[in-house]
């Protein structure tokens, strides 16, 4: 059985051992180590390469969001969730732009953060269902781009491409994954992006949340 190794990040030392505690009472998860502050997170996501990484938004220094996409340069394998009391679409947005897979509540951190870290690494997208509600909601009311999409076909590799971008997967990770080069998968994804009339990350989430893309296949 494959241990799931995971750090966490988060300010708050007695939140800190809570978690330790339920991670590693789980016997396919490992706590590997923890950071209070956003410099020491990305110094020991280089040094560690955990699997998953629970990431606080409110740290000293920096917040987590902002050195998001450094974390993520630093360590491309690693599963980014966010861990929060902020209940808000527009740091849920700017987390899933950033490169962040996960997204759950902090008043819910418990069975619901083990299922979210085992769906992460089933390469899921984890969205808190509070969180999950308000961006279907969201597309109900209103379209990212004003166009409608109805009968915008997609090649089989550009929803191949494009299903892959959805679920957390970087350029290079999907050309591994379709033997495909880096380039040919940027052409698929910039094509795709256009004719669904997506702008970013993000909006691609809420679109693949309606179509159902975010389960593993």
């Amino acid at each position: 059985m494959k241990i799931i190794r995971i750090m966490l990040a988060d300010d708050h030392a007695v939140l800190r051992a809570g978690l330790r505690l339920l991670i590693d009472s789980q016997v396919d998860m490992r706590c590997i180590g923890e950071a209070g502050d956003s410099f020491s997170t990305l110094r020991q996501v280089e040094q560690l390469r955990p699997d998953v990484l629970l990431l606080d938004i409110t740290m000293p220094r920096q917040t987590g969001l902002s050195v998001l996409s450094d974390i993520r340069h630093c360590s491309p394998s690693t599963r980014i969730v966010i861990l929060t009391m902020h209940a808000d679409d527009a740091y849920l947005q700017q987390a899933l732009d950033s490169g962040a897979v996960g997204y759950v509540l902090k008043q819910a951190a418990d069975q619901e953060l083990l299922n979210a870290i085992r769906a992460v690494m089933r390469d899921e997208v984890y969205i808190h269902p509070a969180m999950t509600r308000k961006l279907l909601e969201r597309m109900v009311h209103r379209s990212d781009s004003g166009q409608q999409r109805d009968g915008l076909h997609l090649s089989e590799r550009e929803e191949d491409v494009i299903k892959q971008v959805a679920r957390g997967y970087t350029n290079q990770e999907i050309a591994d994954k379709l033997s495909l080069s880096v380039k040919t998968v940027e052409t698929y994804r910039g094509r795709a992006m256009r004719k669904l009339g997506l702008r970013n990350r993000a909006s691609l989430v809420r679109y693949a949340l309606k179509e159902g893309w975010l389960h593993k296949e």
